[in-house]
């Protein structure tokens, strides 16, 4: 390998969360902000939703009741 070529890693680098949570990763950015982690994270938390706007869901059970 060449000497001098690469970039500096920090093993203490801190990833910040736009929900306020810190974590220490190691990195070769000193800091990292990210706008989700796994505290905010709909799936992770348990807070997941199935948005169904159009009725699509109805209307395919209805046909499907129908057709039996």
């Amino acid at each position: 390998m060449k000497a001098d070529i690469h970039p500096t890693y920090y093993t203490n680098a801190t990833a910040t969360c736009a929900c306020g949570a810190t974590y220490s990763v190691g990195s070769t950015q000193e800091k990292i902000e990210v706008e989700i982690c796994q505290a905010c994270h709909p799936f992770y938390t348990g807070q997941d939703k199935v948005l169904d706007s159009t009725g699509r869901v109805d209307k395919f059970k209805k046909r499907m009741a129908a057709k039996k």
